[in-house]
């Protein structure tokens, strides 16, 4: 009986130090991946942070491996809430501590502006001139000449400020002021009606059967999506159609 005791000890070491380990190896698994991405470059997460990239290829995988572990299915589990718990806390740190975005995210870089390239920003960015010419592109610039300035986000996506001469035309420039548009809710989607929104939006069943009957439309069923703004200007989708009608 005495003689259980020891072993009994040193299996509760023993499960401690494996804690341990698991929470060292855990983190600096955590720290190669995020030096590995900033190795990559913003190219690699496109539209993604650095955490979200992280978390994402990491967890999917450990929760692949904790599916399978029979014996010791809890250190799968401490990884992945040792993951999730670092991911949050960084994140709550880059909120508090603004001046440490750049470190955790990156900062934005100036690839072009007032027609000059600039081939270091480039190279910072882990882009070469025919991947950027493709996100120029992209965006629907063949001209680089029709490009003020080009800025490459952190996310890895390209922002572009087109030249004054090419940007769209707006109502401001032209002196008019069109009535603002409202959004729109849906009232009826895949033949059902949204009883919640139609309520919300200060309707009734009685309006709407009577907008669908000026649109001959006897019944919701019929109606593949149907929304409305508070103007009550409705579009509606009949099923088959597949073209909007406006009221």
């Amino acid at each position: 009986m005495f003689a259980a005791i020891p072993v009994r000890l040193s299996r509760k070491e023993t499960c401690h130090i494996q804690v341990l380990i698991l929470c060292l190896t855990t983190l600096g698994s955590f720290a190669a991946l995020f030096a590995a991405a900033k190795l990559i470059g913003h190219k690699q997460i496109a539209q993604l942070d650095f955490f979200d990239y992280i978390t994402g290829i990491t967890i999917g995988s450990i929760a692949a491996e904790m599916a399978t572990e029979l014996e010791q299915p809890w250190k799968p589990l401490i990884a992945i809430l040792l993951y999730g718990g670092i991911t949050l806390l960084l994140s709550v740190a880059a909120n508090k501590f603004p001046k440490t975005r750049r470190y955790f995210y990156g900062m934005p870089v100036i690839l072009m502006d007032h027609g000059k390239l600039y081939r270091e920003n480039l190279k910072k960015a882990k882009l070469d001139l025919s991947e950027f010419l493709v996100l120029c592109r992209q965006q629907g610039y063949f001209d680089l000449t029709d490009i003020q300035t080009a800025i490459f986000e952190y996310n890895g996506r390209l922002s572009i400020l087109p030249v004054s001469t090419q940007r769209p035309t707006t109502p401001a420039d032209l002196e008019l002021s069109p009535p603002q548009e409202l959004t729109f809710t849906e009232l009826i989607m895949d033949g059902q009606i949204l009883d919640g929104n139609l309520k919300s939006m200060g309707f009734d069943l009685a309006w709407l059967e009577k907008q669908l009957q000026r649109h001959h439309i006897h019944s919701a069923k019929e109606v593949f999506l149907a929304a409305c703004d508070q103007n009550q200007k409705l579009v509606i989708f009949p099923y088959g159609s597949g073209k909007g009608e406006k009221t």
